[in-house]
């Protein structure tokens, strides 16, 4: 639980592989989302919008870490899009957190699923989100639990 109020966070990082691409994808969901840019000027990325030192364009080579665009939640919450195209040394254990498909990363999440649902016996207890305003994923996308066949 947090006593933060809503939209007091400010740069929330989102990682992406393909920053344009990416960007694209949320300004057609009606995201109000900064141009792609880089920092010409160390930690120019934190800086406002219209500020000194953001160069117009994803960084030379698209270099790993590099390229950035800015956007606000609904709250107000700020997010840095970050552009990782190579993690660095020692940043992920490609073995344990790579997956070959779509379909591999959706059995992980299933096992993770029945793990935890084999937890919940053991404690004798259903995990609650207690954080405010938390609704389940498909709530907050606008989406109905129900299969169209359940509806009368």
């Amino acid at each position: 639980m947090t006593s933060a109020a809503p939209g007091s966070a400010r740069g929330l990082y989102l990682i992406v592989s393909d920053i344009e691409a990416a960007r694209g994808e949320l300004v057609a969901r009606g995201v109000k989302i900064s141009e792609v840019f880089h920092a010409g000027t160390p930690g120019a990325q934190f800086q406002p919008d219209g500020t000194s030192g953001r160069l117009s364009g994803p960084a030379p080579d698209h270099a790993s870490y590099s390229s950035y665009a800015v956007f606000s939640d609904p709250d107000g919450n700020t997010w840095l899009l970050q552009e990782v195209t190579t993690r660095l040394p020692g940043r992920i254990d490609s073995g344990r957190t790579s997956y070959a498909s779509a379909n591999d990363l959706a059995s992980a999440l299933r096992r993770a699923e029945a793990a935890h649902g084999e937890h919940e016996k053991r404690t004798g207890e259903r995990d609650q989100d207690t954080r405010p305003g938390s609704l389940s994923p498909s709530a907050r996308m606008g989406h109905s639990l129900l299969r169209p066949s359940q509806i009368l």
